[in-house]
């Protein structure tokens, strides 16, 4: 007993020496059992606690215990600092938002200017993307494909999470039907010699003709259409034999921008996707003018397939419209670019401008946000 005694008085004379950073290597080169032994039946029984003399394995045990202890307490304490502040902070800023702002829709609006930061996201993604594939550092973009494949995969799920930069609104057709349209009340007459017309577009499915936008008289409903099927848009002026075709395919389920521009003079035509021309042709509908008093609509075509006219359901369209905007005029490539930025949906067109011209859902057509 008393041998004991003196181990554990010398183990707490070390305690109040420096730690000795080598202590734990050297424990782990220790033969234990010798070690113990020894410190069991010291040689000379009479010692007393000297506490300069070689610390012994207990005295390293001990020492590694409370550090330990000590270190554990540290950690609670500090993580404990760490969450009373963040508690703190959050509860002052939701008291200060509560409290100093008289009107309530503060913190609705705040989550408004959340959202419409993060809607050019779709856009900046395809900068960057395209920016990175036309790097001439080919290795170095071997070497970054994981990198592309993260980032393409990002823009896709946003585009079918967000809307296009700068709208805060599109129209729903949630499934083709005859009855679901969208009815379009221009601000001047269309009465045209020319005209620039563009669309945001998300389709859920196409068919063999899917009508996005029409514009038709009672003598001939095919003045101006743009459509989609599986494998082109079509563009068509002045009655359904005067066709530009662009054999580029719209992905579903993702924001594509298209525009279309002609003028009667030379009767030039030109399909964009994307801020990129797509297809031009000259010589289509040549003098030609496009008459007023028509009825223009979205998402369908008013055409003589049945008595006194109507909507055909196969030509319907269901997905998700937004920035359609309608010019008399052509517009430049540069403009054509710049409608698609991250201010599209505030770019306006001078006969039809979203957002200020009247559409009117029918059907099962809805405004979303």
């Amino acid at each position: 007993m008393q041998h004991l005694r003196v181990i554990l008085l010398c183990a707490l004379c070390s305690v109040l020496w420096a730690e000795d950073s080598d202590d734990y290597n050297n424990l782990m080169y220790v033969n234990l059992d010798n070690e113990i032994e020894n410190g069991m039946h010291p040689t000379d029984e009479s010692s007393s606690c000297r506490c300069s003399q070689e610390r012994t394995v207990w005295d390293r045990l001990f020492i590694m215990l409370e550090n330990s202890q000590m270190r554990e307490s540290r950690l609670l304490q500090a993580a404990e600092d760490v969450l009373i502040s963040e508690l703190r902070d959050l509860r002052s800023d939701v008291a200060r938002m509560c409290t100093s702002a008289p009107e309530p829709g503060r913190l609705a609006r705040t989550l408004d200017e959340l959202l419409l930061a993060s809607r050019g996201l779709t856009h900046r993604l395809a900068r960057l993307e395209s920016s990175w594939q036309r790097a001439p550092d080919t290795t170095g973009n071997l070497l970054l494909l994981p990198v592309l494949e993260e980032l393409q995969a990002l823009r896709k799920w946003a585009g079918q999470r967000s809307l296009p930069a700068g709208c805060e609104t599109a129209l729903l057709f949630p499934m083709r039907s005859k009855k679901i349209f969208g009815s379009v009340h221009p601000v001047t007459e269309m009465k045209l010699r020319s005209f620039s017309a563009c669309i945001w577009v998300r389709a859920t499915d196409v068919l063999n003709k899917t009508v996005l936008f029409s514009y038709g008289t009672k003598r001939n409903p095919y003045e101006i259409q743009l459509y989609l099927n599986s494998w082109s848009t079509v563009l068509v002026v002045g009655g359904d034999q005067n066709k530009l075709v662009a054999n580029s395919v719209v992905p579903l389920g993702t924001w594509t921008y298209l525009c279309g521009t002609w003028n009667s003079e030379e009767g030039v035509t030109s399909l964009w996707v994307n801020g990129e021309l797509a297809a031009t042709g000259s010589g289509m509908a040549t003098g030609h003018i496009i008459p007023e008093g028509g009825i223009l609509q979205i998402g369908q075509e008013k055409n003589g397939c049945c008595v006194g006219g109507g909507f055909d359901e196969t030509l319907a369209f269901s997905g998700r419209l937004t920035g359609f905007n309608l010019w008399d005029r052509v517009l430049s490539s540069d403009e054509i670019r710049q409608t698609r930025g991250d201010d599209s949906c505030l770019i306006r067109g001078n006969v039809v401008g979203w957002g200020v011209t009247e559409i009117q859902p029918h059907g099962g057509a809805q405004y979303i946000s």
